[in-house]
């Protein structure tokens, strides 16, 4: 799996996929959404991979949000449409996930990625974990 914003390594039965946009803070795109998803499929079927840990690059963030400058020249309308396609392809995707589903939280988990954390089954938080829902 070859992927533009997320790497994706494993050690035995534990897979850890790591939200690569440091300069972002790692914030969701529609493409890391799509890449996440798409992971998370081919994962699924995979029988060796029984746990799946998410966490984000570098020491300042797992998930700070939404990327908004993607967002900004939205309306109303567009911004319902990603938000629900958003919650459907990720969050309610992790949370009814067969295998289990680890947020490891380091840095920020804003908006978006603390509803990302919080559709994992499981999670853990470093010491310099700052989460809210700006």
């Amino acid at each position: 799996m070859n992927f533009e914003n997320i790497l994706c390594t494993r050690k035995e039965g534990l897979v850890f996929i790591t939200i690569n946009r440091p300069k972002k803070l790692n914030a969701l795109n529609k493409q890391t959404i799509e890449e996440l998803h798409d992971a998370l499929c081919h994962l699924e079927l995979d029988i060796s991979a029984k746990v799946i840990v998410i966490t984000g690059s570098g020491d300042n963030a797992f998930v700070a949000g939404a990327d908004i400058l993607e967002f900004a020249n939205f309306n109303t309308d567009n911004g319902g449409e990603l938000a629900a396609k958003g919650q459907e392809l990720l969050f309610n995707f992790i949370e009814n996930y067969s295998k289990p589903v680890i947020a490891a939280i380091n840095g920020f988990a804003l908006g978006g990625g603390l509803e990302l954390a919080m559709a994992c089954h499981f999670r853990v938080a470093s010491d310099n974990a700052k989460m809210g829902l700006p």
